[in-house]
Parts: structure tokens; C-alpha cells; sequence
């Protein structure tokens, strides 16, 4: 039985720093696509926003352990059992299914964040012996290297484009079916009944993400001085 529209309240769900993560991830994503096939010179840029969306993938595995309690991992990273119940309909109320990433969508955002990660990690010690030497290929042999090249060059490329477009594609068809997803990410908050818990986002709470972000920000700058 659905809940009745009258008792939604505006409930924060997505926490600041979640939103500011996923805003810049899709700026530095657009950007990488943009200086990865334009190439020369470009390529400059292309390490930086690597290292940058490196930066914020280390940024957003803590804030799955630190964060408000929609963006941690421990609420939206589901059993199998629980994953079965929202397929079939019959998720129990406790359970907040359908509150920030549901089940189903949350395989979707491990996706995403598991591929990025591993294009950033490929690309750091990737060398096209062309025009561009990632940062840290010093660090590994040199048929480590011509791997990582392949595949950050190859599939691992055409999954995380594939993996974006189907992240996309589901947007839009949730919109069509009368769920706007992009608005709580844009303001924080989205109607749910009034019991349902909100995500904690305070002073404090930024304060700590705003730590937590420089600490992952000098990481990157380091790697980055590795490459001179």
C-alpha cells in the first residue's frame, strides 16, 4: 500500500559533502572523456583530473564510514535477501528502501565507483610511450605498465562509459515514472513520511568532510609531484 502524499515531509537524505562529491565526480568524469580523446598538450589536464577524481574516490570510501547515514555504505549496501525483497515488492518499512540509493541502485553506484577506481589506478602507471606517462609508472615494471595502458585505454574505458550511460538511462526512466532523482542531489532533501531517519548534516559534519577532503587533496598532490 503506497503512503499517503500527505504524510511526506522534506527529509534530508543526501548530506553536503555527498553532493558537492557527486557534482565535481561529474564535472571531472566530462572532463577526463573531453582531454583523454583530444590527447597532446590536453593530456596535462588529464592526469590532474585523474588524480582529482582519485582524490574524491578515496574521499568518498571514508565518507561511506563517516558521512550521514544515507551516504554510508552501511545503509544502502544490501544483503542478497534484501536486494530479493525490493525486486519483489516486499521490503519491510524498517528496511527504507526506496530512501537515498535503493538496493537495486546501489549495485549501479558500487559499479561506477569499482571501475573508476580502477581507471585511476591504470592510468596513474600507464605510458603510451606518446604523449603521456602517468605519475606513478616509475613505480611499477614496465609490462605492469603496458597492461595498465591496454586496459585503461581499452575496456576499462569502454565499461565506464557503458556503466555511465546506464546510470543516466536509469535517471531518466525513474523521472518518467515520477521519481526526480536530481533534485535531492542538487538541494539534499526529498519527501519521505515523517519517521523516516535523516542523514546527519551539520557543522560538524562538514567540518569533518572538509578535513577529511584536504587530507585525500595532499595525498593527490603528492602523486602528482611524483611525476615532476
Amino acid at each position: 500500500m503506497s503512503t499517503p502524499q500527505a504524510s511526506l515531509v522534506p527529509t534530508r537524505v543526501w548530506d553536503l559533502p555527498t553532493r558537492l562529491f557527486h557534482w565535481l565526480l561529474v564535472i571531472c568524469v566530462v572532463g577526463l572523456v573531453i582531454t583523454g580523446n583530444v590527447g597532446g598538450n590536453a593530456m596535462v589536464w588529464h592526469a590532474r583530473l585523474g588524480v582529482g577524481v582519485g582524490c574524491l574516490l578515496v574521499f568518498r570510501l571514508l565518507w561511506g564510514v563517516f558521512g550521514g547515514r544515507w551516504s554510508r555504505f552501511a545503509s544502502f549496501v544490501r544483503s542478497p535477501a534484501a536486494l530479493l525483497r525490493y525486486l519483489r515488492g516486499t521490503s519491510t518499512p524498517d528496511e527504507h528502501a526506496h530512501v537515498g540509493h535503493n538496493p537495486l541502485g546501489a549495485l549501479s553506484v558500487l559499479a561506477v565507483l569499482t571501475v573508476l577506481m580502477v581507471q585511476v589506478a591504470s592510468g596513474l602507471v600507464s605510458d603510451d610511450e606518446i604523449a603521456f606517462a602517468g605519475p606513478l609508472v616509475a613505480y611499477v615494471s614496465g609490462a605492469t605498465s603496458s597492461l595498465a595502458t591496454t586496459w585503461h585505454k581499452g575496456w576499462g574505458k569502454i565499461i565506464l562509459i557503458a556503466l555511465v550511460v546506464l546510470h543516466v538511462a536509469a535517471i531518466v526512466w525513474y523521472k518518467r515514472k515520477g521519481k526526480n532523482l536530481i533534485t535531492p542531489m542538487i538541494t539534499g532533501d526529498a519527501e519521505h513520511p515523517a519517521d523516516t531517519p535523516a542523514s546527519a548534516d551539520g557543522l560538524a559534519q562538514r567540518g569533518l568532510a572538509l578535513v577529511l577532503f584536504l587530507a585525500c587533496a595532499a595525498g593527490g598532490a603528492w602523486v602528482l609531484a611524483q611525476g615532476g
